[in-house]
């Protein structure tokens, strides 16, 4: 009896020696389901009341927020590493540091919701659906892209996504169109959630010294504003649902003015060191940064562990990894397809090249 008890146990031990350590403890951890966290208030513009100023994480979201969090983080420096090892051409606005705005976004709508954006997409790109790997590729230019490699940075799209626009200010009256064509209403009288992304430099101009009021979320005049912590994701998720449920219960649109933070420059020709120092880029990421920020909440409120958390970088890294390997070796869409897609529905035509002798036809 004792030999049996014996040889069970050192199964056992055999079994738990052959399993990673972070593993085994993880699975040990007792953690908490949910916790309550306060979170700071918004500044309010013509509202009487604003979003609640205390939220619950469960562990669940907490763990799904991380991981979006970390993986628009690891595509963005991957994006980096490809345009200067010059696989990725043209212009390339990166949003790493203002992670906590995208995925804030997406935990305060609906799938069914339709988003435009200006430039600076990638992150709202993956938050919508887009994978890593479609997202790398038509950053590379190649037929995996989600826009079959003709889109590049600044024109992705997905189901009720709708880019990524080059123009300042061109997503305003997209988005009108968009409204008129799904029957919705006159463009004043829209259900609009419109989103300020103030990252403190307009290019390479700070607010302070491009504007006589930095007040942005006031910019609406007659339109109600608010403006929210865009570095705690937590906070931009409450927000976001405070201001579609004021929209849909026919209050009209809102603005909102997310104060956030890039750590790159406006885009990859700009060091984003000239006109400020790396002292304050240093000071932000050390104290207001969006993933440590959750980070530190999961982990002092019981909600994940450290060593969990870390399983799930190394996982972000070689999906990163695995993504950017798809991007450098897929092909280029061929010539011949130039003029593909053009129209999303109409009958094929020829478009004419460089040349009135070079034609390609266009098919939608």
């Amino acid at each position: 009896m004792r030999k049996m008890l014996v040889a069970a146990v050192s199964r056992v031990l055999s079994d738990v020696a052959q399993k990673p350590a972070s593993r085994v403890l993880v699975a040990s951890c007792n953690f908490s389901n949910d916790a309550t966290f306060e979170i700071k208030k918004c500044d309010l513009y013509r509202l009487e009341e604003g979003p609640p100023v205390t939220t619950v994480l469960t562990r669940e979201d907490g763990l799904k927020y991380y991981k979006m969090m970390q993986t628009v983080r690891r595509m963005e420096l991957k994006a980096d590493q490809l345009y200067k090892q010059k696989f990725i051409r043209g212009f390339c606005h990166l949003c790493d540091g203002q992670e906590a705005c995208c995925v804030g976004i997406e935990a305060g709508i609906n799938p069914t919701d339709h988003v435009i954006t200006s430039y600076r997409a990638h992150g709202l790109c993956y938050t919508r659906g887009l994978s890593a790997r479609s997202i790398l590729a038509e950053l590379t230019g190649r037929r995996g892209g989600c826009a079959k490699g003709k889109g590049g940075s600044m024109h992705m799209y997905s189901k009720n996504f709708y880019g990524g626009n080059g123009i300042v200010g061109a997503q305003g009256p997209l988005g009108g169109q968009i409204h008129e064509a799904f029957n919705m209403a006159a463009l004043w009288k829209l259900p609009c959630v419109f989103i300020c992304e103030n990252n403190r430099y307009g290019m390479g101009t700070a607010v302070e010294r491009a504007a006589a009021s930095t007040d942005y979320y006031k910019r609406g005049s007659v339109i109600p504003g608010l403006r929210v912590d865009g570095m705690d994701v937590l906070c931009v998720r409450e927000a976001t649902k405070f201001a579609t449920d004021y929209c849909r219960s026919g209050k009209g649109p809102i603005l909102m003015e997310l104060q956030t933070y890039r750590y790159h420059g406006h885009s990859m020709s700009d060091p984003g060191v000239s006109y400020r120092s790396r002292e304050e880029i240093h000071d932000v990421r050390s104290k207001s940064d969006p993933i440590m920020l959750l980070k530190n909440k999961m982990v002092n409120n019981k909600l994940a562990s450290i060593e969990e958390l870390k399983e799930i970088d190394v996982e972000v890294r070689k999906e990163i990894e695995d993504a950017a390997q798809f991007a450098t070796t897929d092909p280029e869409p061929p010539l011949e397809e130039i003029g593909h897609h053009i129209y999303s529905d109409s009958p094929p035509f020829e478009v004419r090249g460089a040349n009135q002798w070079i034609k390609f036809k266009s098919i939608s």
